[in-house]
């Protein structure tokens, strides 16, 4: 995940160059499409919004930050892009959100929303929910999920981008996911 030509146009950009963005879309767009796809996998089929759609919407709602946003490195600017999308999603699920919320909801693992090709909105606002109290409790292992989770990170890039350890990393992600379980199994009875 490293492209100079990128963290050059996200420099020039931040820098106030507006032109820059129209010639990082088409550099990180393939990328964008595979984040939203493993996003859009976990949702329910007939979903409103798809893959494209959903890039569009979160490279429009990261171009609408300031130019001044110091954005690090081309892995930064990706992590923010799954949060961007995680976003989207779950404002998607909660416009949708049935008026009995979890009356007849599954019990799932983290694990298990993440392959459910079939996700509930109740499922993907538990999970939104339970990492808002994370991240109050414990905000560099809400980062992890969001980036190994929503951006699908590596171990190893998501270190990077935290400035951790990859040991740091797996510590936090097993740590989370657990929580995370308990939190969501709770919130979904």
């Amino acid at each position: 995940m490293s492209d100079p030509n990128v963290t050059a146009l996200l420099e020039q950009y931040a820098e106030g160059d507006a032109t820059a963005l129209d010639r990082l879309f088409p550099l990180v767009y393939e990328e964008l499409q595979r984040v939203a796809h493993r996003q859009m996998h976990a949702e329910r089929s007939g979903h409103t919004l798809d893959t494209t759609a959903l890039v569009h919407e979160a490279f429009m709602k990261l171009v609408r930050h300031p130019p001044h946003v110091q954005w690090q490195s081309r892995v930064h600017f990706f992590a923010v892009a799954a949060r961007a999308m995680r976003q989207i999603l779950v404002n998607h699920a909660k416009s949708r959100s049935r008026a009995k919320r979890g009356g007849d909801a599954l019990l799932i693992s983290l694990d298990e929303a993440v392959v459910t090709p079939e996700a509930r909105p109740d499922e993907l606002i538990a999970l939104d929910a339970a990492l808002t109290r994370l991240e109050a409790i414990d905000s560099r292992q809400s980062r992890v999920v969001e980036l190994r989770h929503f951006g699908g990170l590596t171990i190893e890039e998501t270190a990077q981008v935290l400035a951790v350890s990859v040991v740091t990393v797996k510590r936090d992600w097993a740590t989370a996911r657990a929580w995370l379980y308990r939190e969501i199994r709770e919130s979904l009875q």
